[in-house]
């Protein structure tokens, strides 16, 4: 990862405020923030992906759901329209907020409009940079909360979940994907999804 003051001190305070995150994520028994964790395992994956990142791809994917907890799905009509309107209203919020901190640690302008194009994944299907994001996201998903997302939901509609996520990842990220260790139920359930959307 980058050592530069200005990308270090971004992060910290990407990391401080993600930190105060009120719902935790218990991992062997270690309570930790969940957007701190998230933020974390989705570096991690941009990384993996993608070694040699950009310093704007580095700070995007560590804003990505920055306070993410503040803008509550509860807030908004339980309805598919309600549901899309949360989801854009967040995309914004974030962006909104990276950009705040990103100017008060001396990002200037240029960069600071790379890194909300990337968290607003503007081009995505165009821009490489985004694929990265876009993947990392979906592995993310696939890695740690597939499972419990298996748990609470019906069998055909978590298929056409999966088929969603795969359509968004790259060819490199689905061969990510299938060397994930997946247990016996969640590899079958994979095995209908891609069957089924063939």
């Amino acid at each position: 990862m980058n050592h530069n003051p200005r990308f270090s001190e971004a992060i910290r305070r990407f990391d401080e405020e993600n930190a105060r995150d009120p719902n935790l994520v218990f991992v062997d028994g270690i309570p930790y923030p969940h957007e701190l964790l998230y933020a974390q395992r989705l570096t991690e994956w941009a990384l993996r992906l993608c070694p040699e990142a950009s310093e704007a791809l580095q700070l995007a994917v560590r804003c990505q759901h920055i306070c993410r907890w503040q803008v509550p799905r509860s807030s908004y009509e339980m309805t598919r329209a309600g549901y899309l309107r949360w989801r854009n209203d967040l995309k914004t919020f974030h962006a909104r907020k990276a950009a705040e901190i990103l100017r008060e640690v001396g990002y200037p302008d240029d960069v600071i409009a790379r890194v909300q194009e990337l968290n607003l994944k503007r081009n995505l299907g165009r821009d490489p940079e985004c694929q990265v994001l876009e993947d990392a996201l979906c592995l993310v998903t696939l890695q740690y909360q597939f499972a419990d997302l298996m748990a609470k939901t019906e069998a055909d509609k978590m298929v056409g979940i999966l088929q969603k996520t795969w359509k968004k990842m790259s060819p490199a990220a689905r061969d990510r994907a299938l060397a994930l260790p997946f247990t016996r139920p969640e590899q079958e359930l994979i095995e209908r999804a891609l069957g089924d959307a063939h």
